[in-house]
């Protein structure tokens, strides 16, 4: 089931539940507006390369559409167009005043160098550059994107509508960027862990997890939860997976991926093939890489008794139906990793305001936020009798729904 597939499958599940008309429930399917450019730069070896960039802008009936930009050779229409209509659901839910959106550039970051990237990035917000903006839409970074993409992009919009570090948030703290802003999506995992087990008499502490994906948002979760108390037991990337039962040291693995690239070649565990760790014994499985691996195939082999999904889409329908039978308690994505948006939005606040907060200001917001979702979520779940991911499609629905009537129309 592909993403746009699986996407719409939550939103009409929840909309049943909430008896939603036909007419809202079409409104809130339909994307605001989809855009496909073109964009030609010239390569270091003077060659020219075209490559396609895409905005999907989702929905802004609760405020300037907000969502990031991906490099990826994987980034097609139906990517795009589900990420962003999860972007207006996950802002919802943690009760930003945004909309949602999501954009990307169908390449591959590590065939180009720094200088080709730069051109390709100040190209493609030539392209879109009407159609961003502080009170319109409002990019992040993404997988293959970072703080440095989001300065190129601030500087060349600023080219054409003046100084509006508002324009992008992700950006270095030099540039406008919040403190925390790096390890948000990480550390809003944790405090979401924190609700969840909470709730079912446990504690981060004590228990054991499994990371698929050491890049920004897994490495974070696993530095936070090992802080925590917590044990991460397994971690993987694309170079392949190193596992400890005792234990992995965290912050030697940091540094060792930092140095090398990977997590291969790690001293401080045992190297098993990266495709295993979805099955690795532990007490919370993190998906925190690409979106699609838990599948029908993969879900019935899970052994972890919770999945904390840090990655955007990391499981289709079919798993969750999988999970349910087997008593795998699945805390969404929607919900999980949105801590990187919400500190997306401090940081935007701080730009609109000119005045920059501490990082225990940010993170003392990041936690409040995701608590008080968590009890919003919560809620919702017990009235409707339903899982967590359902709960949370009904109450972002619900509240797009209701800012959609309120405003009106013809």
């Amino acid at each position: 089931m592909n993403a746009t597939e699986a996407t719409t499958t939550y939103f009409l599940r929840a909309a049943r539940l909430l008896d939603l008309d036909q007419r809202t429930e079409r409104q809130l399917l339909t994307p605001f507006r989809e855009i496909k450019v073109e964009c030609t730069m010239t390569r270091d070896d003077g060659t020219l390369a075209t490559f396609v960039g895409y905005r999907v802008q989702h929905d802004n009936a609760r405020g300037p559409m907000k969502g990031g930009i991906r490099y990826h050779p994987q980034v097609d229409p139906d990517e795009v167009s589900a990420l962003a209509a999860l972007m207006t659901w996950k802002t919802a839910i943690a009760d930003l005043p945004y909309g949602g959106a999501k954009g990307g550039i169908n390449c591959t970051p590590k065939q180009l160098s720094e200088r080709e990237l730069q051109r390709l990035t100040r190209v493609f917000t030539q392209k879109i550059h009407d159609l961003i903006g502080p009170h319109m839409d409002i990019p992040a970074p993404d997988m293959g994107t970072n703080a440095q993409t989001m300065a190129w992009i601030a500087d060349e919009y600023g080219k054409f509508h003046g100084h509006s570090p508002a324009v992008v948030t992700g950006k270095p703290v030099e540039l406008g960027g919040s403190l925390g802003r790096e390890a948000a999506t990480g550390r809003g995992l944790l405090y979401a862990t924190e609700c969840l087990f909470e709730d079912e008499g446990k504690s981060v502490a004590g228990q054991t997890y499994a990371i698929q994906g050491f890049g920004n948002v897994g490495s974070w979760a696993a530095r936070l939860f090992h802080q925590a108390g917590g044990r991460v037991v397994a971690a993987s990337d694309a170079s392949g997976a190193v596992r400890n039962r005792d234990g992995l040291d965290v912050d030697a693995l940091a540094t060792h991926t930092a140095r090398t690239g990977g997590v291969t070649g790690f001293s401080g565990g045992e190297a098993f093939p990266a495709d295993q760790l979805l099955y690795e014994e532990c007490d919370a499985l993190i998906p925190a890489a690409l979106g699609g691996v838990l599948t029908k195939d993969t879900a019935p082999n899970v052994r972890a008794r919770y999945v904390l999904e840090g990655a955007n889409h990391p499981s289709d329908p079919e798993a969750d139906e999988i999970f349910a039978r087997n008593g795998v308690v699945v805390l969404p994505d929607v919900y999980a990793n949105a801590g990187g948006v919400t500190v997306s939005y401090l940081e935007w606040v701080q730009n609109i305001q000119q005045f920059r907060w501490d990082e225990e200001r940010v993170n003392t917001e990041l936690r409040r936020s995701m608590r008080a979702a968590y009890t919003s979520l919560a809620a919702t779940r017990t009235a409707y009798k339903c899982d967590l991911r359902t709960a949370a499609f009904a109450l972002a629905v619900a509240r797009v729904a209701a800012a959609t009537r309120l405003r009106g129309s013809d």
